[in-house]
């Protein structure tokens, strides 16, 4: 750790302990940074890699999942405010070759109000999880180096029955920002990581974040995450910072670090990047998620000061996971990446407790609010 890192942990021993926790609960490593009126902090707990005792750096890139959708919302949105197309327009006559409902909209795919449903599994009625194109357990490890085309995942989904007629319901769907991304690709005739590039991450300097495309490496220094996993009647663990994320293309599969995620969201509600009208759309929540356009906008309650917070994060299949998260002006920002380790413990169960103290920490205690 660094002299700064250093400095910063003993000014704010809260926020240590908070991301402390993390890994007391079973997680191998955290890296954090805060911004807000007393400044920046950054720190690190747990293990760059298990079986060694350094700390992760402050500055490594990890695959931050369905953090990914809030960067694609914007390039959407980027695209609305140049008007090559309108948030209610109807998304079949860009893209024919899927014969897609002629109702579902630009806005109800970054919305998750499309009814498309979700490629990689879904809960039935019962509530039992459905797997679809391989995203868990030993189907997924077996399968992770598989590479995807954007149409094998569309058509995957749209074989399946719609989970309900477009703009009725709600319910978070990957396919939707799958298909966002090849609406960019269609709009602009240029792939999405290049309009990625040109229209936010060269204009905001994130040279720590890449869209990878079809690549499974991570390319600069980072963390290591690991999956446990049942293989028949044994319980085994594989390193899995080498994983091919075109399963999630547009809806998990960037990569970054905590000082882009912070400069990204910052700029994003700071209003460096959309235009008032559209950035107020993206931050009016919507439906039983809460979610407007790739972000969710939460109400803390009265009992932490009736803060609101609007965030998303993300965890790739395995191994990492990344905090994003801020108040709507975007005045304080906690971003954040998570490696999983080799405990037992259920992330389910230990993650959202870890979570709450967490933002209890940085955004409930008068000062970041």
């Amino acid at each position: 750790m660094s002299t700064i890192e250093q400095n910063a942990a003993q000014g704010r021993p809260e926020l240590q302990k908070a991301i402390q926790d993390f890994v007391d609960a079973g997680f191998a490593g955290v890296q954090m940074r805060v911004h807000d009126e007393r400044g920046e902090w950054v720190g690190s707990a747990g293990v760059h890699e298990l079986g060694e005792n350094a700390k992760p750096s402050t500055d490594g890139q990890f695959w931050v999942g369905s953090t990914t959708k809030t960067f694609v919302a914007a390039l959407v949105l980027h695209l609305v405010a140049d008007g090559l197309v309108e948030l209610d327009s109807p998304v079949a006559e860009h893209l024919p070759r899927f014969g897609l409902d002629e109702r579902i909209t630009v806005r109800m795919l970054l919305q998750h109000t499309s009814g498309v449903y979700n490629c990689t599994g879904e809960l039935d009625e019962e509530g039992t999880f459905v797997p679809g194109l391989p995203s868990i357990g030993k189907a997924w490890v077996d399968n992770r180096f598989h590479g995807y085309q954007p149409d094998e995942l569309v058509r995957f989904a749209l074989s399946r029955p719609a989970r309900f007629e477009p703009g009725t319901d709600q319910s978070y769907s990957n396919t939707n920002y799958t298909l966002a991304v090849l609406l960019i690709e269609a709009l602009t005739g240029r792939t999405y990581a290049e309009e990625m590039r040109q229209r936010i991450l060269r204009p905001l300097g994130l040279h720590g974040t890449v869209v990878p495309g079809d690549s499974s490496e991570i390319p600069g220094p980072h963390a290591h995450g690991y999956y446990r996993y049942q293989d028949g009647e044994e319980w085994k663990v594989v390193d899995v910072a080498r994983q091919n994320l075109s399963l999630l293309l547009g809806s998990g599969d960037m990569i970054s670090t905590t000082r882009d995620l912070q400069a990204f969201f910052s700029a994003l509600l700071g209003g460096r990047l959309l235009p008032a009208p559209l950035l107020d759309e993206m931050r009016t929540p919507h439906g039983l998620l809460g979610y407007g356009l790739g972000l969710f906008v939460q109400e803390l309650g009265p009992d932490n000061g009736d803060v609101t917070i609007v965030h998303h994060n993300g965890g790739a299949p395995g191994g990492y996971g990344a905090l994003m998260i801020a108040t709507p002006d975007g005045g304080a920002t906690l971003t954040a990446g998570l490696t999983t380790g080799d405990s037992d413990a259920d992330p389910a169960q230990e993650f959202p407790k870890a979570l709450d103290r967490l933002i209890k920490a940085v955004f409930c205690d008068g000062r970041a609010a």
